[in-house]
């Protein structure tokens, strides 16, 4: 869903205890870029400087709409290009400077569209997250098909360890592919609109499983989605883009303001404060006046 309901509202409201910041495991200060046809053009997109941390433990949601800078700062922060300016580090390092095999060992990225091969079991693919660990055309260790196994186990999917990918239904399949991330034991894992496909249910499911598999595993999750009242109840904190600017960061109660949401999101919207704490977004009405 997007700004025009809430999925969770039906679920009632998380109670959760608070919690201590731990480790910080990523840090973006004043980190920018600019993408351009030529190094003599003018830039054709640029995102302007951002600054966030994300702790150990923590979830935290880049959120705005289409072509708010949202997967370029996802791309900044795996590493695979590197700031105009500022610095993006996890636990102290330059994500840009990791050589691939090092970047791959420490954080995982899961695509909107990963490329999967068909008829490939699951518990192969899920085999390939063990590859920044080993050498070139070496079969899996004991180690390695543990550790794939116990990923599967992690998100409820060692049922399908014997399944090939075509078999699986939507969800099953983010659950493989999340697994796969899980298995190369990293210390960031990044999800680009990973509720795209997903019925709503199978969308609540998969970010309670990953503030869970956070809290587990010590793990920082970053995750860029649109989907306002998801973000609202599952994330830490919220990094709010929009024509490429940040506008906002913080707990998810002190970004979402209401006229700031109207204009980033284009809609007319009712805000509140649900007895967790929390906020509610729901999609509001249009009356005539309002259209003239």
């Amino acid at each position: 869903m997007s700004a025009s309901g809430n999925p969770t509202q039906a679920l009632g409201s998380r109670e959760e205890s608070p919690k201590s910041a731990g480790t910080e495991r990523l840090n973006v200060e004043q980190a920018s870029f600019a993408y351009a046809a030529s190094e003599r053009s003018a830039p054709t997109f640029t995102l302007g400087a951002t600054s966030f941390q994300a702790h150990e433990r923590e979830l935290v949601a880049i959120l705005g709409p289409n072509a708010s800078g949202k997967s370029t700062l996802l791309r900044l922060i795996s590493g695979t290009i590197a700031p105009l300016s500022g610095r993006v580090e996890l636990d102290g390092q330059e994500t840009s400077r990791l050589d691939s095999r090092t970047r791959a060992q420490h954080i995982a990225v899961v695509h909107q569209e990963s490329p999967m091969v068909y008829p490939a079991l699951a518990g192969d693919f899920v085999l390939q997250g063990r590859h920044p660990y080993g050498r070139a055309l070496r079969l899996a260790s004991k180690d390695d098909i543990a550790i794939a196994r116990n990923a599967l186990a992690q998100v409820g999917a060692g049922h399908l360890a014997g399944r090939t990918i075509g078999e699986l239904s939507g969800g099953e399949k983010q659950r493989v592919i999340l697994a796969r991330a899980l298995a190369q034991q990293p210390r960031l894992v990044l999800l680009d609109e990973p509720t795209l496909h997903l019925d709503i249910g199978a969308q609540v499911e998969l970010l309670e499983r990953l503030r869970r598999l956070a809290e587990e595993n010590r793990y920082a999750v970053v995750v860029v989605t649109h989907e306002l009242a998801l973000a609202a109840e599952f994330a830490d904190h919220v990094v709010l883009l929009h024509h490429g600017r940040c506008l906002r960061v913080g707990p998810p109660a002190a970004v979402y303001q209401r006229e700031l949401l109207e204009q980033v999101f284009e809609a007319p919207l009712e805000v509140e404060l649900g007895p967790a704490g929390r906020p509610r977004v729901n999609l509001r009405a249009r009356r005539s006046e309002d259209a003239t």
